[in-house]
């Protein structure tokens, strides 16, 4: 049985990087509903899902949904949330990688005169998918054998200073294994950031999507992971300073990194 991945983007400069990282040729295009999906021989699709969890969890949904109805290659056997991120500082600079050890709502529940209180708080479902560890180690030895094969001993720690940018096969982007926060409303001030910061003082980035495509996944019983580059600092806007291309370029890279190692053979939860 071929290993399949299922990869999730918000918009299609962020698909382009992951495929173009994954090395597998030009993809051939499904339609589906509202959506066109890149399949990448007959081991990884890639989906540009739109923006934000609600339009996410709806393309992730479908993509998963119609395979199982009528795919004759096989199910999922993973899916990715892909993109680029904010990052928290200093666990995840910019050009950095994070990983995450659990995908948060981290806006999924009420304010309260006492503070915020989390959806299961309040008793109605969840705002966290945990991410098997076993599925983790094998994301992060990989990516730090990568950055032992071309960077040397420090360049695969969160702490490894300023990534480099160069081409493909040269260093590899550090990293941070830690939750990512999931966002309807990107941080852009630095009291946001905060009052973030506090209630989830571990996490290492945030994005718009990441919680549903992990709701989508769970539905199916698909094992689901989220991997983010991050483009720019969390806190107050300033576009200025943000590194897109540098971001893009990381993600890249890492793609390119697990379409060896990771993406080849099948995972199991144990």
């Amino acid at each position: 049985m071929v290993h399949r991945i299922l990869i999730v983007t918000a918009v299609a400069a962020e698909a382009d990087s992951v495929s173009a990282g994954l090395g597998l040729g030009d993809p051939g295009l499904l339609p589906l509903p509202g959506l066109t999906l890149r399949r990448h021989r007959d081991r990884v699709d890639v989906l540009v899902g739109g923006v934000g969890p609600a339009a996410v969890a709806a393309a992730t949904g479908t993509a998963l949904a119609h395979e199982a109805l009528t795919g004759d290659r096989g199910r999922y056997g993973l899916v990715v949330s892909a993109g680029i991120a904010g990052g928290f500082l200093p666990a995840a600079p910019v050009g950095s990688v994070v990983v995450s050890s659990a995908i948060v709502a981290a806006d999924l529940g009420a304010e309260t005169p006492d503070g915020y209180l989390a959806v299961e708080e309040l008793g109605f479902g969840r705002s966290v998918h945990h991410v098997p560890e076993a599925l983790t180690d094998r994301i992060t030895t990989a990516l730090t054998a990568g950055s032992t094969d071309t960077a040397g001993p420090d360049a695969g720690t969160p702490d490894a200073g300023t990534p480099d940018t160069a081409a493909p096969g040269t260093t590899a982007p550090p990293y941070a294994l830690a939750p990512v926060l999931t966002v309807s409303t990107v941080t852009g001030t630095a009291r946001r950031a905060a009052e973030l910061a506090e209630r989830h003082p571990t996490a290492a980035a945030e994005a718009m999507e990441g919680f549903g495509v992990a709701e989508a996944a769970a539905a199916h019983g698909v094992p689901v992971v989220e991997i983010r580059a991050v483009s720019n600092a969390v806190g107050p806007r300033d576009r200025a300073a943000w590194r897109i291309g540098e971001a893009l370029g990381a993600l890249r890279h890492t793609f390119e990194l697990l379409s060896r190692t990771v993406f080849v053979e099948p995972w199991e939860p144990s």
